[in-house]
């Protein structure tokens, strides 16, 4: 189970209203599960707070928020149509109320701290055969577990917490059955590495967004100019003739560009076929972000899809967010799609940004520091990974609602979703 805050992940929160019980307004952070290709196989769901049962542990009633939030809002998308990992106690797997969840969509994860009694074994024995998967979470090997291990679709290890030669013993010992193994806390490329060669074939974790950093790395010519671009296509006033020229000698962009005006996401009503014709139909306001889109895509071509995706969702919830604090909507956008410019480029973050020109305060926040332009995207990031206490410190120094914050975390979240189903 990882929910520390180091963790990327994409950011959600349910938007629902305060419940009639008084209790407050629901989070959700979804955890990226990656497969071999650093593609999103599934999310794992981490829950703030939920109805007061005054019954249950703290765990217990995660697991009740999920349920209930799933039947309003839909499992389906809480975790983008994939499959979705969700903690589980005993009482929630043997009391049967995880069954208002739909099979399909539904990995139960029993956790660590369950014991495997007999109740429990009947229970995941039902369950299955209602169509559910099964998750051992921070697995290691007992014989108590062996009746467990006979249901189970999915075990995960936690990397930081096992060694090489007990985890290859386990895939071993289990190489006949059909159980996918787990790697969590996947933290560097070299883990991963080591991950794929004892057998691991999906992978929970920040290695992602941390590549192997050569200091000789000189970013492509071309991914400079792009940045340049990047950074024109926010300020006020640009020449919109000269941006149609420069788009135009990029046919990456040019090509995805006209893509994505094209899809049903911007509804124009006629077939665009030139970079000067998108400029004339949609405005310069669409056209700007379109561009933007696009822009960003090519940064992260060759790269996972998930980077991309954090970095939308986080320069759009940046972008919204500005106004609550009195920043710059424009600059707060740049700071949370820049946020994961390492990860798309394969340089660091000094190498990335060395040759833009971005203000002071906006520089130093990229790389890390703690000054109140960074607040929103401490906040998305501490939420991406359901670090609370950190969501918590930042509203009350800004004097922010979390509802409203909330709201735009989610509305952050379907727009990055969305968006990308044009990009590739």
């Amino acid at each position: 189970m990882v929910q520390t805050a180091d963790k990327t992940a994409v950011a959600q929160t349910d938007s629902s209203a305060e419940d009639s019980d008084g209790s407050r307004l629901r989070y959700y952070a979804r955890q990226p599960i990656l497969n071999l290709k650093g593609d999103a196989y599934a999310y794992e769901l981490l829950f703030r707070s939920g109805p007061e049962y005054t019954c249950r542990s703290d765990a217990d009633k995660a697991t009740w928020t999920i349920l209930d939030t799933s039947v309003a809002d839909g499992l389906e998308k809480l975790a983008g149509g994939l499959p979705a990992f969700i903690n589980c106690t005993l009482e929630t797997l043997t009391s049967r109320v995880v069954e208002v969840l739909p099979p399909s969509l539904t990995v139960l994860e029993i956790l660590e701290t369950v014991e495997p009694t007999p109740e429990l074994i009947a229970a995941c024995q039902r369950l299955k055969s209602l169509g559910f998967r099964i998750a051992l979470d921070d697995f290691i090997w007992h014989p108590k577990y062996e009746n467990l291990v006979r249901l189970a679709d999915y075990i995960k290890v936690d990397f930081t917490l096992s060694a090489a030669p007990e985890r290859i013993k386990l895939i071993k010992k289990l190489r006949k059955t059909n159980i996918k193994f787990l790697a969590e806390k996947v933290e560097t490329p070299e883990q991963f590495k080591q991950a794929r060669k004892e057998g691991f074939t999906l992978f929970q974790g920040y290695y992602f967004c941390r590549p192997i950093l050569v200091q000789r790395n000189e970013i492509p010519a071309n991914k400079l100019a792009r940045l340049e671009l990047l950074r024109d296509l926010k300020q006020e006033g640009f020449d919109i003739r000269k941006i149609s020229r420069l788009v135009e000698r990029d046919a990456a962009i040019a090509f995805r560009l006209l893509r994505l005006v094209n899809s049903p996401l911007y509804a124009v009503r006629q077939k665009i076929s030139s970079i000067e014709n998108a400029v004339m139909v949609m405005g310069e306001k669409a056209f700007r972000r379109v561009v933007m889109l696009a822009i960003a895509t090519a940064l992260n071509e060759g790269g996972s899809a998930e980077v991309l995706r954090i970095a939308l969702a986080r320069a759009r919830f940046c972008e919204l967010a500005a106004s609550l604090v009195d920043f710059d909507p424009s600059e707060q956008y740049l700071l949370g799609l820049f946020s994961l410019l390492p990860a798309m480029l394969q340089v660091s973050m000094e190498q990335a940004i060395a040759s833009l020109a971005l203000r002071d305060e906006i520089r130093s926040a990229l790389l890390g520091a703690k000054i109140p332009e960074r607040s929103l995207l401490c906040w998305i990031e501490a939420s991406e990974s359901g670090n609370w206490s950190t969501c918590e410190t930042i509203e009350n120094f800004h004097q922010l609602a979390e509802p409203q914050l909330a709201q735009i975390a989610l509305e952050s979240a379907a727009w990055a979703d969305e968006n990308l189903k044009f990009t590739a």
